[in-house]
């Protein structure tokens, strides 16, 4: 699942924060990632066009019983669509794969999830009063992609739980962020991880995000106001005329958290995408999730034994600040590498235009004036 593709920091992005080997999400112990892409360029301008995907999550990788993992979910602004987070606000838990895929895919990749389930957790279901609340994400990909064809598939779903592995990971335009801009340039699929320690514990916080959000004049990197400078090719903002993306933020961390304080930590992704210059657009659904793989229990079916307590361990809240800011330098990162990684793709709506990736040697001339590169990077 590795990439040539470029990353924020290979083309001399001074970016805070120790990263974990892998500097992906897959850096959390246990969290494996795949995906299924799905690409079919049109002959022609105004021809069907197929760029989109599925990215697969699995915080306890493909093991094979239904543990839970401890979670908390924030909504910064609601137009997207997150399955299971009614349950996971009630509950403070969710159990399986989380799948993030196009707008018009959400009820297929759903479909194909609760099935892998009921496969993969064979003798749960069938023996137990067990149910399966995937959490299934999404963002709008419809600029590049026949969205409204509906073209991902069950397979697709199983390809990408499948073929879900650790270690590092392909970004830009890949699984569910294929078609996906951010800031009017070619986004995508971005990931990034940061060592943590508190006292004498070593923690890692890694971050996933499927970036589809931002207007041009917003775009900072590092501060640098680079939407200021890199004005042409902004394919929304002429036709569309406003912003109409979302942004899905996956966080994960091996740190013992409790669900409340998860949702904590969901909360620090609207501040790491706001690093990068946004406001928050009205049409864009901006939707964070945090998740723990610490405090491993299993929680019985409707039918099975049930344990009269639990033990499990939270870290004090006086401790969070570390978790708080490598969460928020994670997401920044990410949604940088996303940019970064990604090529451009010719568009579908409107029919013979590019969604163009971000020119990464004009993009360090502006940061360089700024005094905002790696003195070795030229």
């Amino acid at each position: 699942m590795s990439t040539p593709r470029p990353r924020a920091r290979d083309i001399g992005l001074p970016l805070s924060g120790t990263p974990g080997p892998y500097n992906a999400i897959t850096d959390v112990p246990g969290v494996e990632v795949g995906y299924s892409t799905i690409k079919s360029l049109a002959a022609s301008p105004g021809d069907r066009q197929i760029y989109t995907g599925v990215t697969a999550v699995l915080p306890r990788g493909h093991a094979t019983k239904p543990t839970p993992v401890w979670a908390g979910q924030f909504d910064f602004n609601g137009n997207g669509e997150m399955t299971g987070s009614h349950w996971i606000a009630d509950a403070g838990y969710f159990t399986g794969p989380v799948c993030l895929t196009n707008t018009h895919s959400v009820g297929m990749v759903h479909h194909a999830v609760v099935g892998w389930m009921v496969e993969h957790y064979a003798e749960y279901f069938r023996k137990h009063y067990a149910w399966a609340m995937p959490v299934v994400a999404e963002t709008y990909d419809g600029m590049v992609n026949d969205i409204c064809g509906r073209h991902v598939r069950e397979h697709h779903v199983l390809e990408a739980i499948r073929g879900a592995r650790s270690g590092l990971l392909a970004e830009g335009n890949v699984g569910g962020g294929a078609g996906n801009s951010t800031y009017e340039f070619k986004g995508g699929t971005g990931t990034s991880s940061r060592r943590v320690k508190i006292e004498s514990h070593e923690y890692t916080v890694g971050v996933l995000v499927q970036s589809n959000f931002g207007i041009r004049e917003e775009l900072r990197i590092l501060g640098v106001p680079v939407g200021w400078y890199l004005t042409e090719d902004r394919v929304i903002s002429e036709c569309a005329g406003r912003e109409q993306g979302s942004i899905i933020v996956l966080i994960a961390t091996d740190a013992p958290l409790s669900s409340t304080q998860l949702r904590r930590v969901a909360k620090r992704g609207a501040l790491g995408i706001g690093r990068t210059g946004t406001s928050g657009g009205h049409y864009s659904g901006d939707l964070m999730l945090a998740f723990s793989v610490a405090n491993e229990t299993y929680l019985p079916a409707i039918g099975e034994h049930q344990p009269h307590s639990f033990r499990v361990e939270w870290l004090n809240d006086a401790h969070l600040d570390e978790i708080y800011r490598a969460t928020v330098d994670c997401v920044e990162e990410s949604v940088l590498n996303a940019m970064i990684a990604a090529e451009s793709v010719p568009t579908l709506k409107p029919a013979g235009r590019t969604l163009e990736a971000i020119n990464h040697t004009q993009l360090m001339a502006i940061m360089r004036l700024y005094g905002r590169a790696k003195v070795d990077q030229g």
